[in-house]
């Protein structure tokens, strides 16, 4: 029986696809489903033989600690070398659309709260 291992929703591209290249090369066989013509359904990668379901796991949550590391440092770097974005930069490129933002974050936050105070 087919097992569910690596859901695709909202997942990079890259990190599908080194999920996929992860797999080949280790010779597991799997299959993609997609969200279909909706975009309602589980898009998801599954492998056919349900043995291997463990050491799959295994790889895979591997890969995601490998990847999370990496990424952090690279954030980090850009960070410490003033390449990531802050919000005064944001504003900078775009007042007006943080502007906008920030006024409908505040109005929101108006009605939520006043539904808690007054009633």
């Amino acid at each position: 029986m087919s097992k569910l291992v690596f859901r695709l929703r909202n997942v990079p591209i890259d990190e599908a696809q080194d999920i996929r290249e992860l797999l080949e090369s280790n010779d597991i066989a799997y299959f993609e489903t997609s969200a279909g013509n909706w975009g309602i359904s589980l898009p998801a990668i599954w492998i056919h033989e349900s043995e291997k379901f463990e050491f799959t796991r295994q790889i895979i949550d591997e890969y995601q600690s490998e990847r999370t590391a990496r990424l952090r440092r690279e954030y980090q770097l850009s960070r410490a070398n003033g390449e990531a974005k802050t919000v005064w930069q944001n504003f900078k490129e775009n007042p007006l659309r943080f502007i906008a933002f920030s006024v409908i974050i505040a109005v929101i936050l108006t009605i939520y709260m006043r539904v808690f105070v007054f009633f």
